[in-house]
């Protein structure tokens, strides 16, 4: 079932780049980007008449496949410094097209009204903690830094044990949400979109900086609009929107 919902996102998305009027930009941005993105989208549509930014959210590895499958793509955001290497080995990317735009931090969140004390990584042991939301690490970020900070405080064997793998950060967050698991790690601009739903039980200690970097894609047919929205979320006005959204600057 995954993997048929995984070919009707990319084949969506293909669809979506062939019905793209000249001028439109594609932007595939890491899901957890959703809510910020849609805003610095139509806050640059508002200054640039005639360009549409059609945008499309999923895990960065995910995102960086359908690239690889030819689907049509003119700016990549990432979660993660290590998608957007890929993306540069595989030249999918300009290289020097590429910057960090924003930074974020990890946290762990519990259903707003759970009653289980947890205030470390170590807390997650106890019995009632059975479900742990955990993106998978082998194509989402947030599941990779969440595995790096579980392995530096040799958690990762228990606490994996009990993991629920998610497609991406913002299922994470929906299962928390719903109280389908104890526990999910998510961004902090993810836990603060549904304040009445999780709460935040601790921010977790990484030997990373979460930076977020952007590029425009190789293949595009669009390269000066590409530029020129890159550029946008760079400038004051889009920084200013995406802190509004909890993102630190890069």
């Amino acid at each position: 079932m995954k993997s048929a919902l995984k070919v009707i996102a990319s084949a969506a998305l293909l669809m979506t780049g062939n019905l793209a009027a000249a001028g439109d930009v594609t932007v595939s941005a890491a899901a957890s980007l959703t809510n910020a993105f849609k805003e610095v989208a139509q806050s640059f549509e508002a200054k640039n008449p005639g360009t549409k930014i059609l945008l499309n959210f999923g895990a960065s590895g995910a995102l960086l496949q359908q690239m690889a499958k030819g689907a049509p793509v003119d700016v990549f955001a990432s979660a993660d410094q290590e998608t957007m290497d890929l993306a540069v080995k595989q030249a999918m990317v300009v290289s020097s097209s590429r910057r960090d735009f924003v930074r974020n931090t990890l946290v762990l969140t519990v259903p707003s009204d759970s009653k289980l004390a947890i205030k470390s990584l170590k807390d997650l042991t106890q019995p009632g903690v059975v479900k742990v939301a955990i993106g998978n690490p082998a194509s989402v970020p947030v599941g990779r830094y969440t595995q790096a900070a579980l392995e530096a405080a040799k958690l990762w064997p228990a606490v994996s044990a009990k993991a629920i793998n998610t497609q991406n950060v913002r299922q994470s967050l929906d299962y928390v949400a719903r109280g389908e698991v104890e526990a999910g790690f998510v961004y902090a601009t993810d836990a603060a979109v549904m304040p009445d739903k999780v709460k935040v039980a601790f921010t977790v200690p990484l030997n990373e900086v979460i930076s977020y970097p952007i590029a425009a894609s190789a293949g595009s047919s669009n390269a000066k609009e590409a530029k020129s929205f890159i550029d946008y979320v760079l400038s004051p006005a889009g920084q200013t929107i995406l802190g509004k959204y909890g993102f630190l600057k890069p």
